[in-house]
């Protein structure tokens, strides 16, 4: 499957599919997590993973969640807390600890780690000297593999080219900026103002410093964006020439998510806006030479992303691609989602039950989800999709034990209608997505997914388009 398709796409096409649906960084997805899943269900995950053969061979990953910010964007669906108190900070840490202890209690000092990515909220909210404390603490009860993948969300209203100096000492590799818009206008609109200058300069500062990649997030169908003034935006993109573009489309849900009630509706771009934006960005990027890798992400050919693109060696976890394999991922902090072998779970989200729980020596898992065989099978097939673009039969007959055509008979059925768009082959080896397929790859995981299929509950999702 080639990156580029021969021919920009439609806008009739990405309206056609212009729909909402699961981004699939997990499946089941995490709405599907259960608060009947237990403390003690995730203690024996952990040590079924001590006794078992993946202690020795599995890596792990690790999420850490910072969730304060020091001032509100409109549109953010984070799980944050908007304080200018940086004085909060140490006793998280101190909480942070107390979680890490928890884990090596039960599987050792000294896991190997090829994945690090700390989140938010705002990362850069902390203080250099915590993000040293931060750091020290991760690495006195893990091992950071070398060649790993440590990454820190940056925003970059909360940085100079000092605190670059600060993450390159620490052994951060990969930094992601949040732009969303260029235009000062949606930068109002949305409560987030940061001239274009400080992020060319930023970037440029951070290329200096030899960071493997530096990726930049935006997004489309906020207030007052039109199609010409987010080309402006895009014209900015490709000259500062991020390694990796994350572009994503807004989803207004006000009822969900309360700082969103601060955005006035009228100001929101039209449907047809948004589908012009998208097609226009896909273009503009492509033009500029950058790989479509999948979902929202864009890629410079040289970039560690591509390149696992081309050689078939994607990943999906929480954070979306990824070149790492397969491994399990330990969510610290509250609200952070975690996989261990065939669960997973998430911490309290808010820090008072957080801290209780730890107070109590207990981790703070709230709900999760202990996979079925069915939701197994289901997301090898989901994440092969995602991930490689195609599906053999052979392979998920040997790896689950199952006929695929008779197990999954309605499924191949309802691809008869994606393949009649384009967009899939299906043949006695297996499923094949198409260059043109692989900009609606999130349409034809759908197809497989047996919650999905069995409610009525899309509407909760961002568009997949």
């Amino acid at each position: 499957m080639n990156a580029a398709v021969a021919e920009p796409i439609s806008e009739d096409l990405l309206r056609r599919f212009d729909v909402s649906g699961p981004r699939y960084t997990s499946y089941p997805t995490a709405d599907r997590f259960v608060e009947a899943f237990s403390v003690e269900d995730y203690t024996q995950a952990l040590m079924l993973r001590r006794s078992g053969a993946a202690a020795m061979t599995l890596p792990l990953s690790l999420y850490v969640h910072i969730p304060f910010c020091e001032s509100l964007c409109y549109y953010c669906a984070c799980n944050k807390i908007i304080t200018k108190h940086h004085d909060r900070a140490a006793p998280y840490l101190r909480y942070l600890s107390r979680e890490v202890d928890l884990h090596t209690a039960l599987l050792g000092v000294g896991q190997a780690v090829t994945q690090l990515h700390l989140g938010g909220g705002t990362p850069t909210f902390l203080s250099d000297d915590e993000l040293r404390e931060l750091m020290a603490m991760l690495r006195r009860n893990f091992t950071l593999a070398p060649g790993g993948e440590y990454s820190i969300e940056v925003d970059p209203r909360t940085i100079d080219a000092g605190r670059l100096d600060t993450l390159a000492e620490l052994g951060f590799n990969r930094l992601s900026f949040g732009v969303q818009d260029f235009d000062p206008e949606v930068q109002k609109a949305v409560h987030r103002v940061q001239p274009a200058e400080q992020v060319f300069a930023l970037v440029e500062a951070a290329r200096q410093r030899n960071f493997d990649s530096i990726n930049v997030d935006l997004i489309y169908g906020l207030p007052r964006q039109s199609p010409e003034s987010f080309d402006r935006t895009l014209a900015q993109v490709t000259e500062l020439r991020p390694d990796r573009i994350a572009l994503y489309a807004y989803a207004h849900l006000p009822e969900r998510f309360k700082p969103q009630r601060r955005i006035s509706t009228v100001e929101l771009p039209g449907g047809s806006a948004k589908v012009a934006m998208l097609a226009r960005s896909m273009a503009a990027f492509m033009e500029a030479g950058y790989v479509y890798v999948g979902m929202d992400h864009f890629a410079l050919p040289t970039d560690a992303l591509a390149i696992a693109k081309r050689q078939g060696r994607l990943h999906r976890n929480f954070q979306g691609y990824s070149t790492q394999p397969d491994c399990d991922l330990i969510g610290l902090g509250v609200s952070s989602i975690g996989r261990i072998g065939a669960t997973y779970s998430q911490n309290a989200k808010t820090l008072e039950e957080y801290y209780d729980y730890l107070d109590q020596g207990h981790f703070p898992v709230v709900r999760g989800l202990a996979l079925s065989r069915d939701d197994l099978v289901r997301r090898a097939v989901i994440m092969a999709l995602m991930c490689q673009g195609q599906v053999s039969f052979e392979s998920i007959e040997l790896g689950y034990l199952v006929d695929f055509r008779n197990y999954f008979a309605s499924e191949i059925e309802a691809l008869h209608k994606l393949a009649e768009q384009g967009l899939v082959t299906v043949d006695d080896s297996g499923i094949q997505v198409t260059d043109m397929g692989w900009f609606f790859v999130r349409a034809v995981a759908m197809v497989f997914d047996r919650y999905l299929q069995t409610d009525r509950t899309r509407a909760k999702f961002s568009k997949i388009i």
